[in-house]
């Protein structure tokens, strides 16, 4: 299963950063963007938003209004499912991810891994 972090940082501070080192250490698959270009755990943050396949779950580590840029991104990839961790929930994109089929959830990537429910 893979998952693209949007709002991908290499600071080991940042939910972000945890997010992809426990996604790793779990077994997941990831693809990375964020604001600055960096290599962490082996795997490339891009700044460019590329077509990625495959990806299961999109995870948001950005707020609201700068998720905007990424609603007819995301829409492209077609992922199972986009995860709105605390601070990015954003009710319409919600609406038109679930317009599209695309099931949401308000939740902790974090979280959801140790709860193995990811």
């Amino acid at each position: 299963m893979k998952t693209l972090i949007i709002g991908a940082s290499s600071n080991p501070e940042r939910y972000s950063y945890k997010a992809a080192k426990n996604l790793l250490e779990n077994g997941h698959e990831i693809e990375m963007i964020g604001k600055k270009a960096d290599i962490i755990f082996d795997h490339k943050i891009d700044t460019e938003q590329k077509d990625f396949k495959d990806i299961h779950t999109v995870t948001l580590y950005v707020s609201p209004q700068n998720q905007v840029s990424y609603y007819d991104y995301i829409l492209s990839l077609k992922p199972k499912r986009v995860i709105f961790n605390p601070g990015t929930e954003n009710e319409e994109f919600i609406k038109i991810l679930e317009e599209n089929n695309i099931f949401t959830e308000k939740a902790c990537t974090l979280v959801l891994l140790s709860l193995k429910s990811y």
